[in-house]
Formats: C-alpha cells, structure tokens, sequence
C-alpha cells in the first residue's frame, strides 16, 4: 500500500488517479485501481440527499471511512475533514485522529496553511485545497481568472506545499494557471476541473458512472450511464414480480 509521502514521490514520475467513494462495497471493487481513495464530504450530496457539503458530520465522515476501509484494503485512503472540524489546532488534531482510527491514511483540509502545517508536524499526511472550495465559497464558478485571483491562488499553493502537504486539489481553476502552480510547487497537484496538466486527476464516482443525474458539470467525463442502467433493472424486476414471473422454481426452497 502507498502511505502519504509515495503519493508526494510520484510528481514527475507517474500521473495520479483517484476516485471519490463512501461505502464497502464500491470501495473492493475500486481497491487497486486507483492510486487513492477520497472518502470526500461530497457524500452530503450524493448519498445523503443534502443540497450542498457543509451540512456533512463527523459522524457521516467516520461511518463513511470506517466502510471504505473494510471494502479497500490495499489502496491509500484520504478522508475530506468537515466544515468547522479544523478551525483549530486542538480541533483539527482531534479529528484528524478520529479519521485516522476510523481507517484513513490522511486528511484533506480546504486552505488553511497553519492548520496543515501543525497536522504535518503531527505526522499526519495531508492534502490541501484550492481553487472552488465547496466548504467555504458561494460564488460555484471558475476560479483564479483575473490576475488578482491567479495570484492570490498560486500563494495559497505555495504556502500548501511549505506546511507540508503531500498533495494538492486544484478545483475549477483555468488550465494555464493550473499548470503554472503545478510547476511552482514541489508536490504534485491532483486536478478536478483544473485541466489536463496537473499531476493527477480526482473525480466523483456518482458523476463519472452517471449515477448523479441532477447536473453534470463541465469537466466530468462520464465512464458509464449506470443510472440509466439501473433504471432498467428496477423497471425489469418491477414487471417480472407483477406478472408472476420472478420468483421462479430456481430462487426457490424445497
């Protein structure tokens, strides 16, 4: 298994995949597929129904990781920190420990470069976060497109990599500017919207199996239509027990 600081060694070596996930059974079938695992806050979304992440628990969090880590046993396991989870340094300690006992390999944390660099001296291993922070933006729109904002980001990179990130999320960021901090920092940078020139690229499992159908943002590439397919074996089965046809004598005792 990869730990935190193999995944800061690939830069320039291997391009880095990792795939969103949130329970057992999704997690052995992407064990070993993927370079990392995020068991990310998105699940508020995409499996709790909520409309954005900031409504996400600690307890959603640690009941997430706990599964993803009895169903994942050889890929390395990083677990999003909720809203108002790492506002301090007792806080952020406190809770990285919990996702660590729940079976993460690391955290990730939205900004907050002091917050990351007591977590690294701590040991933990940690992936920072720029660009569109869900947790704490409301303005859901490419980020860093005048010079002002650039350079306000391709700081917050550099201050990511001097606390010690092994890696670093560049979220809804244009192209140019992601492979611009990509060259800056020393750690590779791992891409969602960020364009093709970071060091690895993230996606949410429901969006590229097509399983979330509410919308479909602009740098999703879709892998699969399961929805669709799904949709079709509900319709499938719901048929077969209406007209009797399921069960049959196979499924059946005697």
């Amino acid at each position: 298994m990869k730990v935190p600081e193999d995944v800061r060694n690939m830069k320039g070596k291997e391009r880095i995949a990792m795939l969103t996930c949130y329970d057992s059974s999704s997690a052995a079938l992407m064990d070993g597929m993927v370079d990392l695992i995020l068991v990310g806050d998105s699940l508020g979304m995409v499996m709790l129904g909520y409309e954005n992440t900031s409504g996400v628990t600690m307890d959603d969090m640690l009941r997430a990781i706990g599964a993803v880590s009895r169903g994942a046993r050889s890929t390395l396991i990083v677990g999003d920190m909720p809203l108002g989870t790492y506002s301090t340094e007792k806080d952020a300690l406190r809770n990285a420990g919990k996702f660590l006992d729940a079976g993460a390999h690391g955290v990730k944390i939205e900004r907050k470069p002091g917050i990351a660099a007591f977590l690294a001296r701590q040991g933990i291993g940690v992936m920072g976060h720029i660009g569109l922070t869900p947790q704490t933006i409301s303005d859901f729109r490419v980020q860093g497109k005048n010079k002002e904002d650039a350079e306000r980001l391709m700081e917050e990179a550099r201050q990511m990599d001097e606390a010690g990130c092994f890696s670093l999320v560049l979220e809804c960021i244009p192209l140019e500017l992601a492979r611009k901090i990509t060259s800056l920092v020393s750690i590779p940078t791992i891409g969602i919207g960020a364009g093709p020139h970071c060091d690895g690229q993230v996606l949410v499992m429901h969006d590229m199996l097509g399983l979330y159908q509410k919308f479909q943002p602009k740098f999703v590439k879709r892998y699969a239509e399961l929805g669709e397919e799904m949709k079709k074996a509900f319709a499938r089965y719901r048929d077969e027990v209406k007209s009797g046809k399921f069960p049959e004598d196979g499924h059946s005792f005697h």
